[in-house]
C-alpha cells in the first residue's frame, strides 16, 4: 500500500519477515512502520497461532506454482479465492502461508493504485504539491485531517487488492475505478492532527450537506479552536459533494478568521494520511478474538479501536507528508504508491 502502513497485506509481510528471522528494528525501518506496531502485529499473530490445532504443512512446489499461476492470470484474485483453490488441491490454506509464497515469487498485493486521473486533475494535484513542496513536518502539524469511511459487518471492506510485480504499479491493468462495498456496515466520520486524535462520529445514513453542517459545527469548530487557538490551523476535507455544498462553504467563510480550509486537490486519497488510520481500524477489527455479530457491536468496536490508536502511529503518518508531496511531484501529478 504503497506504503500503506497498516494494511492486511502489510500484516502478512511482517509475519513473513518475522518467520524468516528478521528483527523488529529492521522490519520497522524497511516497512516504515513504528516498531511498536511490528511488535503488536507479531504478538497477535503468535496468539492466533497458538490457538490453532495441527499446523498445516508448508506449501509444496506444485502448490506454490499453482498460486503464482493464478495471480499471474488474474491479478485481482482475492486471498479468499486463493485459499479455496489451495484447499481444493489439498494444500495449506492459511493466508500468511499463501501470501508469503506469492511474495517470495516477486509479486506483491497492493490496493489498486487508484483510477486514471484526468489531465485537469493531475494538473491540480501537481499544483498542490508544488505549492507545498517546502512545507516541513512542523507545517503539516498545523493540519487537521478528516474523512468518512464505512466498515462492513462481514470481513471485507469493499477494497480490491491487486497482485503485481514491483515495476507494474502503474500498468493500466493495475488501475481500477471505485469498488462499491456491499452488506450491512457502519459509516463513520473522523478527524485527527499530529497533536491528537479527534472525534469519531457514527453516521446513521449517507452524509448529506445538512448532516455535514452539523458535523463541522459540532466537532470541527471546537477541535480547531482548541488545538489552534492562534488561528494558524488548516482543516482538510476532500471534494465530496456534501463538502462543497453552498451552506458548507458559507459556514467556513463565516469562520475563516479562526482557521483555514486547505484547498484540496481532487482524487487525492494518497495524500490524506487518515486513510491509513482506517486501515488500522480494519486490521484491529479482523484481529479481534470475538468478532462483532451485529451493527451495534461493530460500532462499539470501531469506536474503541479508534480511541486506542497510539500517538506514535498517527504522528508517524503526519510525518510522512513531505515524502507524499515529493511522490506527487515525481509522478507529475499522477497517482502515487501511498
Amino acid at each position: 500500500m504503497k506504503s500503506k502502513e497498516l494494511s492486511v497485506d502489510l500484516r502478512d509481510r511482517i509475519v513473513s519477515r518475522h518467520k524468516s528471522g528478521e528483527g523488529y528494528r529492521k522490519m520497522s525501518a524497511a516497512l516504515k512502520v513504528p516498531m511498536s506496531t511490528v511488535a503488536s502485529i507479531i504478538r497477535k499473530w503468535k496468539k492466533f497461532e497458538t490457538k490453532r490445532a495441527g499446523r498445516p504443512s508448508e506449501l509444496s512446489d506444485r502448490g506454490r506454482r499453482a498460486l503464482v499461476g493464478e495471480v499471474t492470470k488474474n491479478p485481482m484474485v482475492t486471498l479468499t479465492e486463493l485459499q479455496m483453490s489451495s484447499l481444493e488441491r489439498g494444500e495449506p490454506s492459511r493466508r500468511t502461508t499463501i501470501s508469503s509464497a506469492i511474495y517470495q515469487s516477486g509479486l506483491y498485493a497492493e490496493d489498486p493504485t487508484g483510477y486514471h486521473s484526468s489531465p485537469p486533475n493531475r494538473k491540480k494535484r501537481l499544483q498542490f504539491a508544488q505549492a507545498h513542496q517546502n512545507w516541513t513536518v512542523e507545517d503539516w502539524k498545523n493540519v487537521a485531517w478528516s474523512d468518512e469511511s464505512r466498515f462492513l459487518l462481514r470481513h471485507s471492506n469493499g477494497k480490491v487488492r491487486i497482485w503485481r510485480k514491483q515495476n507494474e504499479n502503474m500498468d493500466p491493468s493495475c488501475l481500477v475505478t471505485t469498488v462499491q462495498a456491499g452488506g450491512g456496515g457502519v459509516m463513520v466520520w473522523g478527524m485527527f492532527s499530529w497533536h491528537t486524535l479527534g472525534p469519531l462520529v457514527p453516521i446513521g445514513h449517507r452524509l448529506n450537506a445538512t448532516g455535514y453542517l452539523s458535523t463541522v459545527s459540532d466537532h470541527v469548530h471546537p477541535f480547531m479552536t482548541t488545538m489552534y487557538p492562534s488561528s494558524d490551523g488548516y482543516f482538510q476535507q476532500d471534494n465530496a459533494p456534501c463538502h462543497k455544498a453552498r451552506i458548507i462553504s458559507n459556514w467556513f467563510l463565516e469562520h475563516d478568521n479562526e482557521f483555514t480550509v486547505l484547498k484540496w486537490p481532487p482524487q487525492s486519497p494518497d495524500l490524506n494520511p487518515i486513510e491509513h488510520l482506517w486501515d488500522v481500524v480494519e486490521w484491529e477489527l479482523r484481529a479481534l478474538d470475538v468478532h462483532p455479530s451485529n451493527l451495534h457491536q461493530l460500532q462499539d468496536a470501531i469506536l474503541s479501536i479508534w480511541a486506542n490508536i497510539s500517538k506514535e502511529c498517527f504522528q508517524h503518518l503526519v510525518e510522512s507528508m513531505p515524502r507524499r508531496i515529493k511522490a506527487v511531484l515525481k509522478a507529475k501529478g499522477g497517482q502515487t504508491l501511498y
